[in-house]
């Protein structure tokens, strides 16, 4: 009796693992899908930036003097930007069109990204994310756009004032390429310390009211910030240390308005699935 039911239990077992096997691979199946779909979307966001760039680097010289104009208009009489590099005339256009491309198509880019994480999000969340995401894309815009009209016409009146006499400035193409990136940069990721704010105060990190007591830190802290990033120059250290004061305290504002949309949105939740239990 022991011997017969030896068989059908081994047999049994192997029926058990093969069935175990083929859960695994069923559940490993939405992982590949997954890799798939962030393969797809990456290389769309890739194909995007192509697009874009392709036009601007036939234009990409005339994009390189709009760019270099805040500067060029303050050079001295007879004096022109430079290329140092051989390779500098052709390779600092295409660095441009390729960057500006990025900037460009950033919004698509985000999109891709957003269609990944989505699915993955309650709806209340999705609320939430999706102002965050278009505000932050629009700041970022903004910083680079006040860099630019604001920042970059003071900067350079006052580096080319304080040139010692006798000195005539004719900047390299791209050393001055790599600083207006760098401006870019630091202008439009401070920009985004309302979107930061309000992040802190919505995961319980902190609250509105402990940063605002935190005020006179924030402000040195600004300053601070403002001289790492920004050339040593006052002006510049200023002009970027006050706006990112002025977006502290419109995150402050907003994350109170924001906590109280939060609140409603949850009591909406929770009494949309009280119903859905009583029903």
């Amino acid at each position: 009796m022991t011997d017969k039911d030896g068989p059908q239990q081994d047999t049994s077992l192997q029926d058990t693992s093969l069935q175990d096997t083929s859960s695994e691979d069923t559940g490993g199946q939405p992982l590949v899908d997954h890799l798939i779909e962030l393969r797809t979307r990456l290389l769309h966001a890739i194909l995007s930036v192509l697009i874009i760039f392709l036009p601007l680097f036939y234009v990409a010289n005339d994009i390189y003097a709009y760019i270099s104009e805040p500067l060029r208009q303050f050079l001295p009489e007879g004096a022109t930007m430079i290329a140092t590099d051989v390779a500098s005339p052709f390779l600092t256009p295409f660095k441009l069109s390729l960057v500006l491309s990025i900037f460009i198509a950033m919004p698509y880019i985000l999109h891709q990204i957003w269609g990944f994480i989505a699915p993955g999000l309650y709806s209340n969340e999705k609320k939430v994310a999706m102002p965050l995401l278009v505000s932050s894309i629009l700041l970022f815009y903004a910083g680079i756009a006040f860099a630019f009209y604001v920042v970059f016409p003071l900067v350079f009146g006052f580096f080319t004032a304080a040139a010692p006499e006798g000195v005539t400035v004719m900047t390299d193409i791209n050393r001055y390429l790599d600083f207006v990136l760098k401006l870019f940069f630091a202008f439009g990721i401070a920009f985004e310390i309302p979107i930061a704010t309000v992040l802190l105060i919505w995961t319980g990190a902190t609250s509105a009211a402990a940063m605002a007591s935190k005020r006179a830190y924030v402000i040195v802290g600004c300053f601070v910030v403002g001289m790492l990033l920004t050339p040593p120059d006052i002006i510049s250290q200023v002009l970027l240390a006050l706006p990112m004061w002025l977006l502290f305290e419109t995150g402050i504002l907003f994350a109170r308005v924001f906590k109280l949309d939060q609140s409603n949105a949850l009591a909406d939740t929770g009494s949309d699935d009280s119903a859905d239990v009583n029903g």
